[in-house]
């Protein structure tokens, strides 16, 4: 028996990302060979597509655990791992994708409808990518990004033209049957009919559909029987059909009480004031339902309805009933706009955003938010030093740091990044070269100096000898000193004995 399920929880798992990989390049008679670790590759997405030929989410109802495929880890001799392939996902015509929430996040109508619902992580780059001036052999590489994780539901409107809505044995089933090449399952009992049942009818040269959803009864618009499950599927509809039964078996029914009660519960639904209505006073076949169509058929004219009396059995009325609902569907089509094709919105960033904001959490943290910031963090493996500095660079050159001095943050704070939390201290100066993975910044005892001491001494070592001379001597003296007098004031230099004027 092949079931009918129109509303599904999902568990959708995006592919994560590949790792970089950390490798350098060794190969005999060639030293210093450098970095060739390969990129990882990007994780699968998960995406729903509009099929024509999927009429039912039941696939999803025995699978509700959907995972794409992760993407491959980087290697060495510069070579990136593959990528995650993308899962697509059919879903029938008229489903809507909701949050666990109650918000709409997607209406898919029309076939070949697409929406990415899952995004793949991305792959980390390896060492080979991070190379630079400053860091000719980087002893690290970018961890994959994790893919998308969340849970959605999927409901599913039926698209149909016309909605026949009834009390329960008043018909309906076997009106869409006669019209259309739809064949529900009929009886004699109420509550035959437990799904929506879809027929194509064919009126001249409009072609419409009919849509046949289980018997309403009052109550149900607040979950009495089983119209509340189901009253989604006339939201779409264009003409309401009213199907009352003219030879109803009980005593305290009649055509006009049981279109109250349908009436009512539309109302306690809400969204289906503005559909327009036709009533059919079905069963006229039998001598007491003709009789009691007679009788109301005023009273409904009365209130502004088309009214036809019909009979799925001998088929009386059905044509006239099939041209008058064609008629008003064309009616409809003629007053919707024309549907436009999907437009491709481009928001470019506005010049003045930063692409992350800092505030003040509650308990005394400082939150950063931003989609690059936070991807940062989470494709930084914290095991590793050189790593940790990489990531601080790449904030401050952004200016993170800036932004957290401007809102008051002090040294020491609790700063809070997607999951992550660290003690905020400055930047402690450019990047020092150092053992692979490692980052001398990081370290208590630093063992190499920074690059502006390096250039001090380097500036000191390269003072001329004049100067140096020049300093030695006493205050007071202009010009340029005796040599006589540098002779004899030069340490450990004997002074010469006084020649006779005479020679």
């Amino acid at each position: 028996m092949v079931a009918f399920v129109d509303r599904v929880v999902l568990h959708l798992q995006a592919g994560d990302g590949g790792h970089g990989c950390v490798s350098v390049h060794r190969e005999k008679f060639k030293p210093l060979g450098g970095p060739d670790g390969g990129n990882g590759g990007h994780g699968g997405s998960v995406s729903l597509v509009v099929d024509p030929q999927v009429h039912t989410l039941l696939d999803f109802h025995f699978h509700p655990h959907v995972k794409a495929e992760n993407g491959k880890g980087g290697a060495g001799s510069n070579r990136d791992g593959g990528n995650g392939q993308d899962l697509v996902l059919k879903v029938p015509d008229g489903t809507v994708v909701l949050t666990p929430e109650g918000e709409v996040l997607a209406d898919l109508i029309g076939a070949g409808t697409t929406f990415e619902i899952a995004r793949g992580g991305r792959g980390g780059r390896g060492n080979r990518a991070l190379a630079n001036t400053r860091r000719k052999a980087p002893g690290f590489a970018e961890l994959g990004e994790p893919g998308d994780q969340l849970d959605v539901v999927l409901e599913l409107k039926s698209v149909a033209d016309v909605g026949l809505v009834g009390f329960p044995s008043a018909g309906k089933s076997s009106l869409i049957s006669v019209i259309s090449a739809a064949k529900p399952k009929i009886a004699d009992y109420p509550f035959t009919t437990l799904v929506p049942n879809l027929g194509v009818v064919q009126a001249g040269e409009t072609t419409f559909v009919v849509a046949d959803v289980p018997g309403l009864i009052p109550g149900a618009a607040t979950g009495k029987g089983l119209g509340l499950e189901f009253l989604r599927h006339i939201e779409r509809t264009s003409v309401l059909l009213h199907v009352l039964d003219a030879a109803a078996i009980e005593t305290e029914r009649d055509p006009l009480a049981d279109l109250d009660a349908i009436e009512a519960e539309l109302a306690a639904y809400g969204g289906l004031e503005d559909r327009p209505r036709l009533v059919a006073l079905n069963k006229i076949d039998i001598p007491d339902g003709r009789d009691l169509a007679d009788i109301v058929r005023p009273d409904l004219e009365a209130r502004g309805l088309r009214v036809f009396e019909v009979s799925a059995v001998t088929r009386e009325g059905l044509k006239e009933l099939v041209y008058a609902l064609a008629e008003m569907v064309e009616q409809h089509r003629a007053i919707a706009p024309d549907p436009e094709p999907t437009r491709i919105v481009i928001r470019p960033t506005a010049v003045d955003d930063a692409g992350f904001t800092v505030t003040a959490a509650a308990d005394g943290a400082w939150e950063i938010r931003g989609v690059r910031v936070e991807r940062w963090v989470r494709q930084t493996n914290f095991d590793n030093e050189e790593a940790v500095g990489y990531l601080a660079d790449r904030l401050n050159r952004l200016g993170v740091e800036d932004a957290l001095a401007k809102a008051g943050a002090n040294p020491g704070d609790l700063v809070r990044i997607g999951t992550h939390e660290f003690d905020w201290h400055p930047s402690a100066g450019e990047y020092m070269a150092g053992p692979r993975g490692t980052d001398l910044r990081l370290s208590d005892t630093p063992s190499r100096a920074s690059a502006a001491q390096r250039l001090a001494a380097r500036k000191a070592r390269r003072v001329p000898f004049e100067q140096q001379a020049a300093a030695a001597v006493p205050a007071g003296t202009v010009g340029d000193p005796d040599p006589e007098t540098v002779a004899e004031t030069a340490p450990g230099t004997a002074p010469e004995p006084a020649k006779d004027a005479g020679e």
